[in-house]
């Protein structure tokens, strides 16, 4: 098992997987990581659908293009969940507000989803797994994921995570400089020094992309991400969350 430490450094996405199955130990150690994550006001406003079933797996891959998700040995998707407060509050008689409604509350359920899917990927990469993380379950066919998956109203997805044995081992993606992402007591205010910062790790992404193992391309980071942006101004989440039954407006 690596240490933690190491485990967080040495994390890269694995999208291709042997056939050899997580074994079921390996999966209740990932399960326990799971329930150990912390969360607001300890409400664990979050749930995880393990999904290990080949023919749901090919109908998501149907539905979102992501290869690793019917290659993998689980898929696991992480949902904000508001339901199971509210079923609790109902058997006691608690009036229960539209928490969910607002801003904070949705904050609040991407947050525990998110960390708790932190915490299987650590848990998983520990035990020497690949794992890669598909934000594009939530925005592919949110509707129809949704039917998919069962998922009861107040329940939405955040993310899902591709757990498996690795077949690959991907150079490392140059990640940003300490100085982008850590800022001292307040925001760095040198917006000049920050963008030349960015612009050397716009060309350093240049150069990993044209060099490393594998497919290259000749993307940088400043339009690709922008690209990914423009994209996303396509998709209709405030409507599939109101499907779900939340109707956010605070």
């Amino acid at each position: 098992m690596k240490t933690a430490i190491d485990t967080l450094l040495q994390r890269r996405s694995i999208r291709r997987y042997e056939r050899q199955p997580v074994t079921d130990e390996q999966i209740q150690l990932i399960y326990e990581a799971i329930r150990n994550t912390p969360t607001s006001y300890n409400g664990q406003q979050f749930s995880v659908i393990d999904i290990t079933d080949q023919e749901l797996k090919e109908r998501l891959y149907s539905l979102t293009g992501q290869k690793q998700i019917k290659t993998c040995s689980h898929f696991m998707a992480f949902c904000a969940d508001f339901n199971k407060i509210l079923l609790g509050a109902r058997a006691k008689g608690v009036e229960m507000p539209p928490f969910y409604n607002t801003a904070d509350g949705l904050i609040v359920g991407t947050v525990d989803a998110a960390l708790a899917m932190m915490s299987a990927l650590t848990a998983a990469e520990s035990l020497g797994l690949g794992t890669c993380c598909i934000g594009y379950a939530r925005t592919a066919n949110p509707e129809e994921i949704a039917r998919e998956l069962g998922l009861p109203q107040q329940v939405y997805l955040v993310c899902g995570l591709a757990i498996g044995v690795p077949r690959e081992l991907p150079d490392m993606k140059p990640k940003q400089p300490a100085g982008l992402v850590i800022h001292s007591n307040r925001y760095n205010p040198d917006a000049e020094k920050m963008t030349e910062a960015i612009l050397n790790y716009d060309a350093e992404i240049s150069r990993y992309n044209t060099t490393r193992s594998g497919t290259t391309s000749t993307n940088d980071w400043v339009a690709h991400i922008v690209s990914y942006y423009v994209e996303a101004m396509n998709y209709h989440m405030l409507q599939s969350l109101r499907e779900q039954g939340f109707d956010p407006r605070k």
